[in-house]
C-alpha cells in the first residue's frame, strides 16, 4: 500500500508539473493570438486578457490525453533510471501491480475532469464566446431551444421577427405548428402569424395555412386577421446558420447534457452527435488510464540512451495515435456508421486490452 502511494505521489507531482508548464505556454500563445485577432480593434487590454483567461480552461481540457501521456513517459523514466522499478520488482512486486498507483491516480483525474471540470469549461466557453461575439461584432445565435419548443429569431432595418415552433424536421429546414411575432425597432409588436408548417427556402421562409393578424393599438386583430394557403416571409437565415446556433456539446454542462438531449429530440432535432459527445465524456477516465498504460509500456525498462529515446517517441507516437482513433471513432458515431455507445467505449477499452496484452509480453515473455 505505501508504494502505491509512492506511485501515485510521483505521478500526482508530474501531472501538476506537466500542467503548469502548458498552462503557462497557452497563456502566452492564447494572448499572442487574441492579440493579432483585435489588431485594430478599440478592445482594452484587460478584456483581451479576460478572454484569455476564459479559454484556458477548454484548452487544457482538450490537453488532458496529451499531458496524461507526458506525466507517464516523466514518471517512468525516472523511476527505470533511479533503479526503483528494479528494486521494486526484485521484492517480487510485477510491473503491472507498479501501475496501480498511476492507474488510480488516472482514474481519479478522469473523474474530477469530467465532473467537475466539465461544467467549469462549458461555462468558461459559454462566456467566452459571449464576450468573443460582442468584441468581433458577429452574428449572434439566432435559435433558442426550450421545453416549450423551438425559438428563432431573425430581423432586418425595419423590423424583428420572432419564431416559435413545436418541433421540426432533423435539419430544421420545415418547422410545424409554427408562430411568427413582428416587432417594430423600438420593440412594439406589429404583426403576428401563425402557420401548420414553415420550410425554409432560398432568403424566404414558406408558410402554409396561414393566419395573420395585424396588432394595431385600438383595433381588434381578430376582426381584421386575414387566412392564407401560402405567405412567404423574407428572411437571412440559412441551415448552416440554425445548425452552428446550438454550439457544440462541449459547451454544455454534463449535468445539463441529458436534459438538452431529451429537449432536442422532442424539438425534432438528431440528438446523435450530442449523445456521442455525453458518452465519450463518460469513458474519459479510462482513456486517460489507457494513456498512461500505453506510455508505461514502452518505459517501464531500462536501456541504452538511444533506445530510450526511441521508446519515448513510440510512446508519444502511439498516444497520438489513440486520441486520433478516439476522435475518428467519434466521428463514425456522430455520422450514425457506428452506434453512440461503441464509438465511446471501444477505443479506450481495446487500449487498455492491448496495451495490458503488451505489458505482459515485456514483463513476463
Amino acid at each position: 500500500m505505501i508504494l502505491h502511494l509512492y506511485f501515485a505521489r510521483r505521478f500526482s507531482m508530474a501531472f501538476l508539473f506537466v500542467t503548469g508548464a502548458f498552462s503557462v505556454l497557452i497563456v502566452l500563445l492564447d494572448f499572442i493570438e487574441q492579440l493579432r485577432r483585435f489588431r485594430g480593434h478599440d478592445v482594452a487590454f484587460g478584456k483581451i486578457l479576460h478572454l484569455v483567461t476564459l479559454n484556458v480552461p477548454a484548452t487544457l481540457y482538450q490537453m488532458l490525453p496529451l499531458i496524461m501521456v507526458l506525466c507517464s513517459i516523466m514518471l517512468f523514466l525516472s523511476l527505470a533510471r533511479s533503479s526503483e522499478l528494479i528494486i521494486a520488482r526484485a521484492s517480487g512486486r510485477s510491473a503491472v501491480r507498479s501501475l496501480t498507483g498511476p492507474l488510480l491516480t488516472a482514474l481519479a483525474i478522469g473523474i474530477f475532469a469530467v465532473l467537475v471540470l466539465n461544467p467549469i469549461v462549458a461555462a468558461t466557453q459559454k462566456k467566452y464566446e459571449i464576450l468573443f461575439t460582442s468584441f468581433s461584432s458577429k452574428r449572434v445565435s439566432p435559435v433558442s431551444l426550450s421545453a416549450n419548443g423551438l425559438w428563432l429569431r431573425q430581423g432586418n432595418d425595419e423590423a424583428q421577427t420572432v419564431i416559435h415552433a413545436q418541433r421540426a424536421n432533423l435539419d430544421g429546414t420545415q418547422l410545424f405548428d409554427v408562430a411568427l411575432y413582428e416587432f417594430n425597432l423600438s420593440g412594439k409588436a406589429t404583426r403576428r402569424v401563425s402557420a401548420e408548417t414553415a420550410t425554409l427556402k432560398e432568403g424566404y421562409w414558406d408558410l402554409l395555412n396561414v393566419k395573420e393578424w395585424q396588432l394595431q393599438l385600438g383595433e381588434n386583430p381578430e376582426a381584421g386577421a386575414n387566412q392564407m394557403h401560402k405567405y412567404k416571409i423574407p428572411t437571412e437565415l440559412t441551415k448552416e446558420h440554425i445548425h452552428d446556433s446550438f454550439g457544440t456539446p462541449a459547451s454544455i454542462p454534463i449535468w445539463q447534457l441529458p436534459m438538452f438531449i431529451k429537449q432536442l429530440e422532442k424539438a425534432g432535432f438528431s440528438a446523435r452527435r450530442h449523445i456521442v459527445w455525453f458518452h465519450m465524456e463518460l469513458a474519459l477516465p479510462l482513456f486517460l488510464a489507457a494513456i498512461v498504460m500505453i506510455g508505461a509500456g514502452f518505459t517501464m525498462r531500462q536501456g541504452r540512451q538511444n533506445r530510450i529515446s526511441m521508446m519515448v517517441l513510440m510512446a508519444i507516437l502511439f498516444g497520438f495515435g489513440l486520441y486520433f482513433l478516439r476522435n475518428f471513432a467519434q466521428i463514425l458515431g456522430e455520422n450514425g456508421q457506428l452506434p453512440e455507445i461503441w464509438a465511446a467505449w471501444i477505443p479506450p477499452i481495446a487500449a487498455i486490452g492491448l496495451s495490458l496484452a503488451f505489458l505482459l509480453h515485456t514483463e513476463d515473455g
